[in-house]
């Protein structure tokens, strides 16, 4: 895995993804939070084909807080079984990079 990832996940409220982006990133889970929405998404649940509006919230972390970050979204998901994914991130702006790991730097 890269050394830096953003990770994604959906709401059905913006309110759900505010909570959940001020959790993480007052935690050092993520540097930040980007909520995108509403979007409107198409896709299979429980045997069922579906669309709907949701609210996407993109984290940016290191590989290292990934686990921590996965736990903590799967503890706090108002869904049961949210989407989460992680994509490395390959590239970024050296200043970047290094806001990243000071704001995700474990206590």
């Amino acid at each position: 895995m890269a050394d830096y990832v953003q990770v994604s996940t959906a709401t059905e409220t913006r309110d759900q993804a505010a909570k959940l982006a001020e959790s993480v990133v007052r935690s050092r889970l993520a540097a930040g939070a980007q909520i995108v929405g509403p979007v409107t998404s198409v896709f299979w649940h429980n045997g069922e084909f579906g669309t709907g509006e949701e609210y996407r919230l993109l984290l940016t972390t290191t590989a290292a807080r990934y686990p921590e970050l996965e736990a903590h979204l799967l503890e706090h998901h108002p869904w049961q079984n949210p989407e989460v994914c992680a994509v490395p991130i390959v590239a970024g702006a050296a200043a970047c990079l290094e806001w990243i790991e000071k704001y995700t730097a474990a206590d």
